[in-house]
């Protein structure tokens, strides 16, 4: 590295020179001051370096590193440009003899014609010639957005630079420009992506590179996943701060102080532009409710993005929200506000607050259940008994909402239960109490025979809180994991099911006893206790409602519940369980002779034929 420098207050120029081997030398310019004033940096490339000499590569480091400098960068290009020159004497002649051959050709032609081309040969002849042109290219000529007051920039230009910054087609469907002040001063434009990148969802702790860490403008690195938590690894944006060193290392940045509270201010400045959205979507609701009570105003358009936008961000990057609520327990508040579900009473997704303003006002809790689908949760036995009250009951579809609602224990003073766990918490007066007690005498005998015959399958036995008009079910006890959390866990591509058998949550059988089908087998048992078909129909029913809580049953327990299913059936249609097989139906002999002609025929068909050298 060779650096020559002039200085104003010094009438000599000076040289520093060093070849990267801990030594350096500065000497006088021997020259004399050719500079006037300034500095000349050289570098002498090395055999395996030459790559740095091709105009390509040095246009992309540019780009990378210093596209924002406030000082112009120019680069020396050559390209080639087409210009049009008079043509030499030799080529006039050339051009003379084409013409002669065309017009004998062309002879038959109309005189106006034959006067345009001797006008056109009148003009002087010229040709197209390549030529190689050197020239200083600005590569640089980009601005620095973010440097500029948020007032004077247009929804277009914010638009522009990030297609610029992220190489996304699709314009942001949201962003936020702010400058921090305080004991850390830095600027930063940032912006949610209007749809999911395709491998979002394949690897979520992969490494991305969508902010940009800038220092006084000088691009130091996009590698430097620290400063926005991985559950907003979606962002995209650039941050620009005075207060770091501009030779800063990537270790430096990890030990750095400044930079961790660079990233915390983002994270809450990122959390409160989503939530911005949440709230222009739920005041667009509220103008809807108006309008359709017939308060509407005339004149006003809606923005078509601005009601619609929360529900692409949420189709999009929900999942992202609900791992963050597991693992940013200091945001926790926050993310749960950006929360949304369908409910049993409305397809559309609502918030948590939204669900809590709907609540009755005797309602203490809020009630959930999960599964694989909506319409499966609503005709779940578990929840019966809530939709029979009017109580709306959050539908959770998705397998990492059994980890989220582990981290959520409650919202704003209510807390989150279950639905599909034992000893549903619904207020209940004296005579519901008393009633309870009446049915436990009442099916003594009943609630006796189920312990007796599923004996280990089921930990405890009860009328049910939860059934109005199915006649069994299968709940989860209030520890270890639900039918839901078993079924995904079980899916794990590297699940080592021996190692958490003590997390298989204990199951309870619960009754109706309104139900007719209770009721007649409560008197079936009360008559004999050791009745067989009375086994098979209480098993069979067990294995039914087991199946319907979303568990998986044993390969034994398949295949005992096949065969209890068969014998009910049987039983049913008053097949002795013993009877024989039917006999084979008889073939008549006119078919086998008519098969024994036929045979005949095509013998003696493939006998008549000619050989195949005659043929």
């Amino acid at each position: 590295v060779t650096v020559i420098s002039k200085s104003n207050d010094d009438e000599k120029q000076w040289i520093w020179e060093s070849s990267a081997d801990s030594t350096f030398s500065i000497y006088e310019d021997p020259e004399g001051a050719t500079l006037g004033r300034g500095t000349q940096i050289t570098l002498h490339l090395k055999e395996d370096c030459l790559e740095f000499l091709e105009e390509e590569r040095l246009r992309d480091l540019v780009k990378h590193y210093s596209e924002f400098i406030n000082f112009p960068i120019y680069l020396y290009t050559t390209k080639e440009v087409e210009e049009e020159v008079l043509a030499d004497d030799g080529d006039d002649e050339e051009a003379d003899e084409e013409d002669e051959d065309e017009d004998e050709e062309d002879e038959d032609e109309d005189d106006a014609e034959v006067e345009d081309e001797e006008d056109e040969d009148d003009a002087p002849k010229t040709k197209k010639v390549k030529r190689t042109v050197s020239d200083w290219e600005l590569v640089n000529d980009a601005k620095a957005l973010w440097t500029r007051n948020p007032a004077d920039i247009e929804e277009e230009e914010y638009q522009a630079f990030y297609k610029t910054l992220s190489k996304d087609h699709q314009g942001a469907l949201t962003y936020t420009h702010f400058n921090a002040e305080g004991e850390v001063e830095f600027k930063s434009i940032l912006y949610v992506p209007t749809d999911a990148p395709p491998d979002l969802y394949q690897d979520y702790y992969k490494k991305v590179k969508n902010i940009k860490l800038y220092v006084r403008r000088v691009m130091i690195t996009d590698e430097f996943d620290e400063l926005l938590p991985r559950y907003l690894a979606f962002v995209k944006g650039v941050v620009d701060s005075d207060s770091l060193p501009l030779n800063v290392s990537r270790e430096m940045l990890q030990q750095n102080k400044v930079l961790k509270v660079i990233g915390k201010k983002m994270t809450r400045k990122v959390l409160a532009m989503i939530k911005s959205m949440a709230d222009a979507e739920k005041r667009d609701d509220d103008e809807e409710e108006e309008e359709e009570e017939g308060e509407e105003e005339e004149g006003v358009e809606k923005g078509e993005d601005e009601s619609k936008k929360y529900a692409k961000f949420w189709a999009a990057f929900g999942k992202y929200i609900k791992m963050g609520l597991m693992e940013d327990s200091s945001n926790r508040t926050r993310l749960a506000k950006l929360l949304r579900y369908a409910t049993s009473k409305t397809e559309r997704e609502i918030s948590l607050e939204e669900y809590v303003s709907n609540m009755k006002e005797d309602q203490k809790n809020i009630y959930y259940i999960s599964g694989e689908s909506r319409d499966q949760l609503l005709k779940s036995p578990a929840v019966e008994k809530l939709l029979a009250r009017d109580i709306e009951v959050i539908l959770m579809t998705e397998a990492i909402d059994e980890y989220t609602v582990q981290h959520l224990t409650e919202f704003e003073g209510k807390r989150l239960i279950n639905a599909a766990r034992e000893g549903l918490k619904l207020d209940e007066d004296e005579k519901e109490k008393k009633l309870l007690d009446v049915y436990k005498e009442q099916y003594a005998p009943l609630l006796g025979f189920i312990r007796s015959t599923l004996g280990g399958r089921v930990d405890k036995v009860s009328i049910s809180k939860h059934l109005v008009s199915s006649p069994v079910l299968v709940t989860t006890a209030d520890y270890g994991w639900t039918a839901q959390m078993e079924k995904v866990m079980k899916a794990q591509a590297f699940a080592d099911n021996s190692k958490y058998e003590f997390m298989k949550a204990k199951r309870n059988f619960e009754i109706n006893p309104r139900h007719p089908l209770i009721v007649e087998l409560n008197k079936k048992v009360e008559a004999d206790s050791e009745d067989a078909q009375a086994t098979d129909m209480l098993t069979s029913l067990y294995m039914a409602s087991v199946l319907q809580a979303g568990y998986q049953l044993s390969p034994e327990d398949v295949t005992d519940f096949v065969g209890r299913v068969t014998n009910v059936v049987t039983t049913g249609l008053g097949v002795d369980p013993d009877a024989e097989l039917a006999p084979e139906p008889e073939i008549p002999e006119e078919e086998e002779e008519e098969e024994e002609e036929e045979e005949v025929e095509e013998e003696e068909m493939d006998e008549g034929a000619a050989p195949k050298d005659e043929v």
